[in-house]
This record gives C-alpha cells, structure tokens and sequence, in this order.
C-alpha cells in the first residue's frame, strides 16, 4: 500500500470517528475546559509535527 493510500484512509476514518455523537460530545467537553484544551492543542500539534516527519522519511525529500 503507498503511503497517500493509507494517509487518505488515516484521514477517512478520522472523519467517520469525528462524526459520532460519543466522539462529538467528548469534543464539547474538551472545549469546556480550558486546560484540557490547551493539552489538546499541544498534543495535536506534536501529533501533526511526527506524523510530517514520518512523511519525509517515508517519501525522501525532493531533490533539485
């Protein structure tokens, strides 16, 4: 499987994951809490930041 392939089903399912109403719900509650959020944004930040390092590694930088 290439790598676009399993990032497009990566996205996919965090989007039907996002839709459910548990998910949903535990989002609002994240929202409410100015500290939880603050953690949330930190950890998908870093998440965002590993997952494009992994990116690299796994497609090479271009040259040229």
């Amino acid at each position: 499987m290439s790598a676009i392939r399993i990032a497009v089903t990566v996205v996919g399912a965090a989007i039907t994951m996002s839709r459910h109403p548990v998910v949903r719900a535990g989002i609002n509650a994240v929202a409410a809490n100015p500290k939880a959020r603050e953690t949330a944004i930190s950890v998908t930040r870093t998440a965002a930041y590993n997952a494009g390092v992994i990116a690299r590694h796994l497609i090479g930088r271009r040259q040229g």
